[in-house]
């Protein structure tokens, strides 16, 4: 099969081509069987072809496949919205919109906090990913491959260290950083709005501070700036709670959600404070896609499944086997290159480095072959591309997970 006419700056982890899959288990086009622990990047919490989701999108694809929210509505996307607004673990009260993507909904929150505050500059983190689109480029706390050759990013858009057990920054470190920032680079009076990862995805599965998530949220209220927390990849179950900002004890102003929102349609949301949703005039949100009836009828179907109880088994599942393997390779020496665990819950990633803690980029390359070649699909992150990201999904069977899981072990040995 020919892929000439596909873009070349497409980046491709596996030069595979898939023909199906069910719940954690993928097969290619030469009927080949893979274990998927990458998830589709977070997508999949429910699984490839979950029967709830797919009888969804089977029956609304009988009634209407689309029609644009802002010309006609539809009930697909008001009753998602009640539902989803509902699900949001916060005490006060909520409103969204529906986008296509989470990149998406990153636009959107930016455009809504313009909107309330009069204000432009933004506060982002060393290591995040918010999207690809031109303005979340920017947000991004890493240049390759996103940022390169782009010319001109949209801003203004400032930076600090992202303070997390998992990669060494601590609370204090991170908050020296913001009083320069505001001593020497941009007046506080001028940020419209912090945007942060509770679980960093693409930065290596770091797991935000706590301590200083309470800080950034008293001085937030102090200055009237709107903290945005991007939860598109930790969101839907991945930490083992709903969301992963509960961890924190902080309630964010605005969230961004996206990825398994609606079990691998492609869907996105931009829901917070009611008071900053209904900021900006008639029409200054909307699309032409944005709430598509289909994408609609999958994401109730997926909450229909996210009860609390199923997502604290599973998390509780996910970490048990995880935590309890890698635990056991590191009493055994497995390999000379087997690093840190990082992240919380479902939401793991394991560092690849060396004696002195140095990041091992070329053996996690190793890997993701060595990987592919037995049965197992990986996906590496981390700025030095050294963290394996590990996003089973959810419903991953037991049996099916310690195979992953074997699999890895094994791989890992052969590390040279």
């Amino acid at each position: 099969m020919s892929r000439e006419t596909i873009s070349q700056s497409i980046s491709i982890v596996h030069p595979i081509s898939l023909s199906h899959g069910k719940n954690a288990e993928v097969w290619d086009t030469a009927s080949k069987r893979y274990i998927d622990f990458v998830g589709s990047i977070g997508v999949l919490n429910l699984g490839h072809c979950h029967p709830g989701v797919v009888e969804a999108i089977r029956e609304q694809a009988t009634k209407l496949t689309h029609y644009a929210f802002n010309a006609a509505p539809h009930a697909p996307y008001i009753e998602l919205m009640d539902r989803l607004t509902a699900f949001i673990p916060v005490d006060y009260a909520v409103s969204g919109m529906l986008t296509n993507s989470g990149a998406e909904a990153a636009e959107n929150a930016l455009k809504i906090v313009r909107g309330a505050t009069g204000r432009t500059a933004v506060i982002a983190f060393d290591g995040a990913f918010h999207g690809r689109t031109l303005a979340t480029l920017n947000l991004n706390g890493k240049v390759a491959p996103y940022k390169q050759k782009v010319g001109v990013l949209p801003g203004p858009v400032y930076h600090l260290p992202y303070p997390s057990a998992d990669n060494g920054v601590t609370c204090a470190e991170a908050l020296k950083a913001m009083d320069r920032l505001f001593s020497v680079e941009i007046d506080v009076e001028d940020v419209a709005c912090f945007i942060i990862e509770p679980v960093q995805g693409e930065g290596g599965f770091l797991a935000l501070d706590i301590e200083f998530a309470q800080a950034l949220r008293r001085f937030c209220d102090e200055k009237n700036i709107v903290l945005i927390a991007d939860e598109i990849q930790s969101g839907f179950g991945r930490t083992g709670q709903r969301f992963a900002f509960s961890r924190l004890g902080v309630e964010p102003d605005l969230i961004l959600l996206g990825k398994s929102i609606a079990g691998g349609v492609p869907l996105g949301a931009v829901v917070g404070r009611k008071t900053l949703l209904d900021t900006l005039p008639k029409g200054g949100l909307g699309g032409t896609y944005s709430g598509n009836p289909i994408a609609c009828a999958a994401a109730l179907a997926t909450l229909d499944a996210m009860t609390d109880e199923h997502l604290r088994n599973w998390g509780a599942q996910h970490e048990e086997a995880i935590v309890s393997r890698y635990e056991a390779w590191r009493a055994q020496g497995l390999s000379p290159y087997l690093g840190r665990l990082t992240g919380v819950g479902a939401m793991r990633g394991i560092e690849l480095a060396d004696a002195h803690g140095t990041p091992a980029p070329k053996q996690l390359t190793q890997l993701l072959s060595l990987a592919r070649d037995a049965g197992l699909l990986l996906m590496p992150s981390g700025k030095s591309r050294h963290i394996i990201r590990l996003l089973a999904p959810l419903t991953i069977e037991p049996a099916v997970m310690e195979e992953g899981l074997d699999i890895l072990e094994a791989c890992f040995k052969q590390l040279a």
